[in-house]
């Protein structure tokens, strides 16, 4: 992966701007949250994207495919633990 470096003018307030190539490979868009990462003089910005929904969809769509209840995965795991 090439490394890239951009050029970023702090401006009123502490406010910069992501220049557009990042914002497109990280499918940042405007009102996103991301993360500022600090290690001693090193920052980096990361896109914070929240998991939970996303495998929350997916694990209940697997559940509708799979006919499977939350009763039948309650069951399960009182049988694992018995």
């Amino acid at each position: 992966m090439p490394i890239n470096t951009y050029r970023i003018k702090i401006r009123k307030r502490g406010q910069i701007t992501i220049p557009q190539p990042v914002r497109k490979q990280g499918s940042i868009q405007t009102g996103d949250i991301i993360t500022l990462v600090q290690f001693d003089d090193f920052v980096c910005l990361v896109p914070n994207e929240p998991k939970i929904p996303a495998l929350a969809k997916q694990f209940s769509q697997i559940m509708d495919e799979e006919g499977v209840t939350m009763a039948d995965l309650l069951q399960g795991v009182a049988d694992e633990r018995s």
